[in-house]
């Protein structure tokens, strides 16, 4: 087994590391640039996101304890996202997550594996399907926001306000929230709600 201090699985658990606490402030911006532009459901959006990129940034880092008061010399390439254009952020983000997913941390879990790390090629394994549903959910918003259908359904359907929880059915939300005046940016499809979609409307 390869010493951490000198494997390439170091290197790339401190690029893994750095990959997603840049992703983590990235989305965090968006999400303000998003909140300005009444686009309350998908400042939420990218504030989830946001939230469990921190968390696998902690992941990766915790993998790198041993060498607890060393420094990590680093090469690497990042994107430069600076646009108020909501659309694009949500592509660019899809895009980033697809690529983290496959061949990103595909090939780090690989090479963790053959070096001997096990847990890290574990963590790189599994967090790599997280970013692949990371890039599902950028791209079916950025799907509904291009289609024009960010608030407006085909069919009918319960919409919920996210800042009242306010529940109302129809082939769009509400313009403004009858409960708590909110503008239609707060509202978002009752099944794509984080904690209980369908449920919520059960008997």
């Amino acid at each position: 087994m390869t010493e951490l201090k000198n494997s390439e699985t170091m290197v790339n658990l401190m690029r893994a590391f750095a990959g997603e606490s840049q992703a983590r402030n990235r989305y965090t911006f968006a999400a303000g640039i998003c909140r300005k532009q009444q686009l309350h459901v998908l400042e939420a959006v990218f504030t989830f996101t946001a939230n469990q990129e921190k968390e696998h940034a902690e992941i990766f880092f915790n993998h790198l304890k041993e060498l607890d008061g060393s420094t990590i010399r680093l090469d690497g390439t990042y994107p430069v996202e600076v646009t108020n254009d909501v659309k694009q952020l949500l592509r660019r983000a899809q895009h980033n997550e697809y690529e983290e997913f496959d061949p990103v941390y595909k090939s780090f879990a690989e090479t963790a594996r053959r070096e001997g790390f096990a847990q890290a090629a574990n963590s790189f394994q599994q967090i790599a399907a997280v970013e692949q549903t990371h890039g599902n959910r950028f791209r079916y918003y950025a799907d509904l926001l291009e289609n024009e259908q960010l608030f407006v359904s085909d069919v009918k359907c319960a919409w919920m306000c996210l800042n009242c929880g306010h529940i109302q059915e129809g082939l769009q939300a509400p313009k403004s929230c009858p409960v708590c005046q909110h503008d239609q940016g707060f509202f978002i499809r009752l099944e794509l709600t984080p904690y209980g979609g369908g449920i919520l409307r059960a008997n």
